[in-house]
């Protein structure tokens, strides 16, 4: 029996007592173990609150974790030639590593450094944090969170039932326009609360679910008889088996003042605020690049910190 069927039995049958180190944990203290004194505690206490969370930020995954730390590898080695303690690194010796660096590889390794400085300060592991300030791209504007009064504006669409499931699919699975007009009555599991999305299964929502129970009734009741497959239909596609135009969901946008890409945005960066501005995270949820991640990640990071400067102790 394979060791991942034998461990489902037995986690079934509550007789499992797992007191094997995770591979993760193993790694850790193995990639650390080089470290001088001065830098092993922090670096190895940083990497375990990766992964495992603690009370202002979740868990990373593995994939994650190997990611920020190979980012900043190369750093902890030239530095341990020259310093015993992690307190000793300056703000030129950031500047000076993140130099040769560009694009999405050097937002991803200024958000790791950012994140091991600001960890050990907050643990009074070092003295000043040397990446205060520190930006490793411009924040892109187009990208930050919602205003109250265009949420409301959203809130207040509640009328029309096929742009209530526009706005709620674009809300909660940051779907876009073509995912949404192509979407048929086959990638619905509403028994089960799952959805599939330009090809990618998705858990599915109270609003969405709610929004398309409510939709679903109005459409049987309209269109009894239509064979179009599509979700969302109209007087026009209801004849035909064609899906919804994109006139469609730009009409009721238009009465909201706001666009799904808008909406769908907001959606990407609360998670990333939400995931602690996790790069990889973003990636496997929404399926977007790593280079488009990495824009939102770079927002959250400025977000987070902001928050963060404005919470902490004087």
């Amino acid at each position: 029996m394979s060791r991942p069927r034998l461990i489902e039995v037995l986690t079934d049958l509550d007789l499992l007592h797992d007191d094997s180190t995770p591979a993760i944990r193993s790694w850790i203290n193995r990639v650390t173990s080089h470290l001088a004194p001065g830098f092993i505690a922090p670096v190895r206490q940083w990497l375990l609150v990766l992964l495992n969370g603690d009370t202002r930020s979740r868990p990373r995954s593995a994939s994650s974790i190997y990611v920020y730390f190979g980012c900043i590898r190369p750093f902890l080695d030239d530095w341990l030639t020259r310093y015993d303690h992690l307190r000793e690194v300056t703000r030129s010796d950031i500047r000076a590593a993140l130099g040769p660096l560009s694009g999405s590889r050097r937002a991803t390794t200024t958000s790791a450094l950012r994140s091991l400085f600001r960890f050990a300060k907050k643990r009074g592991l070092i003295f000043s944090n040397p990446t205060i300030g520190l930006k490793g791209r411009p924040a892109d504007f187009a990208l930050l969170p919602m205003a109250d009064e265009e949420i409301r504006a959203i809130e207040q669409q509640a009328d029309d039932l096929a742009g209530r499931v526009i706005i709620a699919l674009a809300a909660e699975n940051a779907a876009r326009t073509g995912a949404i007009r192509h979407l048929t009555l086959d990638d619905l599991d509403l028994a089960n609360r799952r959805i599939t999305l330009a090809g990618r299964r998705q858990r599915l929502g109270d609003l969405s679910h709610r929004a398309l129970r409510r939709w679903l009734r109005h459409r049987r009741a309209t269109w009894p008889h239509t064979t179009n497959p599509h979700v969302l239909i109209s007087d026009k596609t209801a004849h035909g088996t064609g899906p919804i135009s994109q006139q469609f969901v730009t009409q009721r946008m238009n009465r909201i003042g706001c666009s799904i890409d808008r909406i769908r945005r907001d959606r990407i960066l609360h998670e990333a605020l939400a995931g602690g501005a996790d790069p990889l995270h973003l990636s496997l949820v929404f399926g977007i690049s790593h280079s488009t991640a990495a824009r939102y990640s770079a927002v959250a990071e400025h977000l987070l910190a902001d928050e963060l400067d404005q919470t902490a102790p004087p």
